[in-house]
């Protein structure tokens, strides 16, 4: 009877998946034109930072102007990989949208059928970053293309371009289960913009989106590091480029790993006891 049940569940889920994929689908020129636009900062991007390195050689230094070990072109090549990263982890609308249908009773659907919400929004996601990927592709590949020049090293070896990919997927999975758990705060608190609101200010500054987290002063830097936002968008870059050395890598893996070893038992916690409380009335 086991190999009959675990089909059924496969083909569920698999149509689940396939449903998702094409509601999607169907906004794919959406998809085009918004990686276009979100790609417009980089000329704002790069001028910034060229103007902040030519002060740093106007002050009289010698050589080769570094921030952090990252020189211009380096910068410029971590806010591009920083932007891909922060495209496999961001998750744009989930908390809220978890909040909502708890606060409007809309999660009844998943108590009286036969499926997990947790698991029926992860599939969901992975078939919205598809269609994004699938479609933006293109325009990823044109950006990339045209500033082709800042990556001065080219391509990585293989073990760490292996591990480059593996973050990208980690980084998705971890900002799936971080807005998952924001939303789900939504058993206990009526509205969850505030607290969305301080997660997403962190998130942006402590997941090295708005600078390399090489930056920041060594006590900061510390603190960071026992957090799990740099996994979003500073660590998949700085794998590319080198900067973490080849012993700390795979530790580092293990580390996030582990992360989303505690994010998943703590949303599976904050969904079951959630729902011992829950109350919906109605029809």
């Amino acid at each position: 009877m086991q190999a009959p049940t675990l089909y059924i569940r496969f083909a569920c889920w698999w149509t689940i998946f396939r449903t998702a994929l094409e509601e999607r689908l169907a906004y794919r020129g959406d998809f085009a034109l918004g990686t276009l636009m979100r790609f417009l900062p980089i000329i704002t991007q790069i001028f910034l930072w060229w103007a902040i390195y030519e002060s740093v050689e106007a002050s009289g230094d010698e050589g080769v102007a570094m921030l952090a070990g990252y020189s211009f072109p380096d910068m410029v090549a971590y806010y591009l990989l920083s932007m891909l990263g922060r495209a496999f982890s961001s998750m744009p609308g989930l908390a809220s949208s978890v909040a909502k249908q708890i606060r409007e009773g809309e999660i009844k659907k998943y108590i009286v059928q036969p499926i997990d919400m947790l698991g029926f929004m992860l599939l969901g996601r992975v078939a919205h970053k598809i269609a994004y990927y699938t479609v933006a592709s293109l325009p990823f590949a044109l950006v990339f293309f045209l500033c082709r020049g800042y990556f001065t090293e080219g391509w990585p070896p293989a073990d760490v371009l292996a591990a480059f990919l593996i973050s990208l997927i980690l980084a998705f999975l971890l900002g799936y289960l971080l807005d998952l758990c924001i939303g789900l705060i939504g058993f206990w608190f009526l509205e969850v913009s505030s607290l969305l609101f301080v997660y997403m200010l962190l998130n942006f500054f402590l997941s090295g989106h708005m600078f390399p987290l090489d930056l920041l002063p060594e006590q900061w830097r510390t603190f960071v590091d026992f957090l799990p936002f740099k996994y979003l968008a500073y660590f998949p870059a700085a794998i590319f480029l080198g900067k973490i050395e080849h012993d700390e890598l795979w530790w580092q893996v293990g580390v996030e790993i582990a992360w989303l070893v505690g994010l998943t038992v703590l949303a599976r916690v904050l969904y079951n006891r959630g729902l011992r409380r829950y109350s919906g009335f109605g029809g």
